[in-house]
């Protein structure tokens, strides 16, 4: 009988020595992977971890994603989260806010708050982090299209509170190529996206160093049904395009490829998903010595990770608990530098309190009574996990030459091949599933009859009348004058090519909103269809 991995690999009964004693000499890449003496972890290509104690030095930072509602009840959420033992603060935002529409839009109807909280200005902001000290918390905001809004508002309210911006620490995701190709949530064509995200990176690099510009997701890659070796070979492809951006525009790569860090997916497939997080360091480490880095710690792959939302099942949800921990390991097994585990009610409705709790519990349980932090890479030197790792990148490395020979990332997905190859992948998967070839406890086997008794948790209709009311205070107090100019400077950036952040801060420093900003650049650029 042959078993594979979830990407295909074919898996052996046995493996040993001679299975990492060699590696292809037909591999496309100009290099070979070091699988017969590996680096010690903290040493490049880093394919054991970017330090060389890793988790004895520093935990990982066990953050929670969460927004919902208003900012004022995220707000509540995150103080909640904060008084048991998370070390980071990770933003969901709502679809609105995702895609540049003020609540009060026609647009945003039916949708304000749900998938995450409503951002409209400077004074949600202001409501979302009230009593936290953001120079004390490191944020991380999971928005792409109008991060560079978000972004203007953080570091607003981080000068109200009269934070140093040297010491500010978090991350953007900012990542709009997977917009393209697996989420959706885009507004401009890709050259003007890719501009906004250079400036970004200029202005960081300038005025908020520790910030880190992008995270590079193949978190929503794989949540769209890509296989593990896709996830990362689309991921790494993607990161190749916004360093080659950057390079164009005249940045120094020791400088901005610091501040890079990626966000991948954990899936229940163990061996394959440690795998698949040392290979995905070893990858990037060569990616960018070939871009010209010659700074070590510019090459180093920095990584979030999440547990996967699409392996949760609505059928006997508890069972997810046990999905999640074994996503825990995969992550921390994998060298992960922060993870957020979801909640096991996440098939039914945004998580519960106790659920959120339950999560953040997996990973305090992880770090300190399961051993797995205790050494650096502790499956480093498995006869499997060198040779599984080999196979990934090897299968990965065929996937990128060919995204290459398209001419990039950009020129992919405006074919349709990055589409192209998550849509079938997915079939195929769900093809597994329902022949029964694949199995999903408590789905197409170990099924029970049950009433579900989950309590679910759901966001009122009326939360966009608040923000509606808001908005209507807000337009009502500010100086129009300012506003209006504080808008036409952004356009004239857009237009003449100047870096956008200085306006759009001061444009929210003056209570513009997120559509307005928004909307400025959709009459510059317009919208990708």
């Amino acid at each position: 009988m042959v078993l594979c991995t979830d990407s295909g690999i074919e898996i052996k009964e046995v493996y040993s020595q001679q299975d990492i004693a060699t590696y292809s000499s037909q591999t496309t890449t100009n290099h070979k992977p070091e699988t017969t003496n590996l680096p010690l972890p903290g040493s490049y290509p880093f394919t054991r971890g970017i330090q060389p104690d890793m988790y004895r030095g520093r935990l990982w930072t066990m953050r929670q994603y969460a927004g919902f509602s208003t900012a004022e009840e995220s707000n509540k959420r995150y103080h909640y989260l904060l008084s048991q033992g998370v070390m980071g603060l990770s933003v969901a935002f709502d679809l609105p806010t995702q895609i540049g529409y003020d609540s009060d839009h026609p647009l945003s109807e039916g949708e304000v708050g749900k998938t995450g909280v409503a951002i409209d200005s400077i004074e949600d902001m202001e409501l979302l982090f009230a009593g936290i000290d953001l120079q004390k918390v490191s944020t991380s905001m999971t928005i792409n299209a109008t991060g560079f809004i978000l972004l203007a508002f953080y570091v607003a309210l981080a000068k109200k509170q009269g934070a140093d911006l040297a010491k500010i620490t978090g991350t953007i995701q900012n990542d709009i190529l997977k917009e393209y190709a697996a989420r959706g949530t885009y507004i401009y064509p890709p050259k003007p996206s890719m501009r906004i995200i250079t400036d970004i990176f200029e202005w960081c690099a300038k005025h908020l160093p520790k910030w880190n510009t992008i995270s590079i997701s193949g978190y929503h890659i794989r949540e769209a049904g890509s296989t593990a070796v896709q996830e990362i070979a689309f991921t790494l492809s993607n990161g190749k395009a916004y360093v080659q951006a950057a390079l164009d525009k005249g940045m120094d790569i020791n400088v901005f490829g610091k501040r890079l860090s990626f966000f991948f997916n954990a899936h229940n497939n163990l061996f394959e998903e440690v795998a698949k997080f040392r290979a995905a360091r070893r990858m990037w480490a060569h990616i960018m010595k070939q871009l010209g880095a010659t700074d070590e710690k510019a090459m180093m792959l920095r990584f979030h990770t999440q547990t996967g939302g699409s392996t949760l099942t609505a059928q006997q949800p508890l069972n997810n608990i046990a999905r999640v921990t074994i996503q825990t390991l995969a992550a921390v097994l994998g060298g992960t530098q922060s993870l957020h585990t979801n909640g096991y009610d996440e098939a039914l409705s945004l998580p519960t309190e106790e659920a959120a709790r339950i999560a953040l519990r997996t990973q305090q349980v992880v770090a300190f009574e399961s051993g797995a932090p205790d050494t650096a890479d502790p499956l480093g030197g498995s006869y499997f996990i060198e040779s599984l790792t080999d196979e990934v990148e090897k299968n990965a490395q065929q996937l990128i030459d060919k995204i290459d020979a398209m001419g990039g990332s950009v020129s992919a997905i405006e074919q349709g091949f990055i589409q192209n190859e998550i849509a079938r992948s997915a079939y195929e998967y769900q093809q597994k599933i329902e022949t029964g070839e694949k199995v999903i406890v408590g789905v197409n086997k170990f099924t029970v009859a049950e009433t579900n008794t989950v309590p679910g948790f759901k966001i009122d209709d009326s939360i966009r009348q608040v923000q509606v009311d808001k908005l209507a205070l807000l337009r009502s107090k500010r100086d129009t004058t300012k506003a209006s100019d504080c808008l036409a400077a952004i356009k004239a950036a857009a237009i003449d090519g100047r870096n956008l952040m200085p306006s759009v801060i001061e444009a929210v420093e003056n209570y513009c909103t997120l559509g307005e900003i928004a909307d400025v650049l959709r009459i510059v650029w317009g919208e990708y269809k």
